[in-house]
């Protein structure tokens, strides 16, 4: 299995940081922030790793190398434009070839059991499982729901940045089935199989959620959700970014995959 480590954003709401240092190779607990998802990936044997990259591109490049350091091997895929979350499967199409791959946010730290996951995947046999957890705000984050099998019915995805707006993909459900769902917020990582990338619209810019696993959610189509109740931190803004870089300083969490 190989994995895309997404990372070409310009991490805007970390500015003026992000100005001259790109969003994945910050520091976080003495190393740069992409060394998490990459050292979680290494320590599930996925060792072929491909990272999309635009915003000072060159400082990610020089920081990771090929990635023998790390016990990877790196594949960078430029995008000289903007590509969007999901942009990167376009290009990455071949890479991934027939196989299911891993795919995970540079910017989330987690003591996800990646081989577990793997193994929840192929055990359901859905297109694509997502890493979820439960509680966050509920009106600041989209929300993804499960039936009491795992299986997502329904994804609802905030409007912009506007709290508590959201578009529903499908648009409506069952009174029914609707109260039996379990909300949750995703986590930054999912498995998907390769049909993903041949189900992607045909040309970037496009959003992995809104413009592909919604609408296939809206379609019935088998995905699911894979409940993480561990560590889990994300680096949305800098206010966030300084508090976890304060609680790693005062009490860093005991990643097995660290070790």
């Amino acid at each position: 299995m190989k994995a895309l480590v997404l990372s070409a954003g310009y991490g805007e709401r970390l500015r003026p940081l992000t100005d001259r240092t790109p969003k994945p190779i910050l520091t976080v607990g003495g190393r740069p922030l992409i060394h998490y998802p990459l050292r979680m990936l290494r320590a599930a044997g996925i060792t072929d790793v491909a990272i999309n990259v635009h915003h000072l591109a060159a400082q990610i490049e020089h920081a990771l190398g090929d990635g023998a350091a790390l016990g990877l091997r790196i594949t960078y895929s430029p995008e000289p434009v903007l590509a969007g979350t999901g942009g990167p499967l376009a290009a990455l199409r071949g890479y991934f070839g027939d196989e299911p791959f891993a795919l995970l946010n540079c910017d989330t730290i987690l003591d996800l059991d990646l081989a577990a996951l793997i193994a929840f995947h192929r055990a359901r046999g859905g297109l694509a499982t997502f890493v979820l957890r439960a509680g966050g705000d509920p009106d600041a984050y989209s929300r993804i729901e499960c039936d009491a099998a795992g299986r997502i019915r329904r994804m609802r995805l905030l409007r912009g940045r506007e709290r508590g707006v959201f578009d529903d993909y499908p648009a409506t459900l069952a009174d029914g089935v609707a109260a039996t769902l379990a909300p949750f917020m995703y986590c930054g990582v999912m498995v998907c199989e390769a049909a993903v990338c041949a189900m992607a619209p045909a040309a970037p810019p496009f959003s992995l959620m809104g413009d592909l696993f919604a609408p296939l959610a809206a379609r019935g189509v088998p995905l699911y959700g894979y409940v993480h109740r561990g560590f889990f931190r994300t680096v949305d803004d800098r206010a966030g970014y300084d508090d976890l870089c304060a609680e790693f300083a005062a009490a860093p969490p005991p990643l097995a995959y660290l070790r």
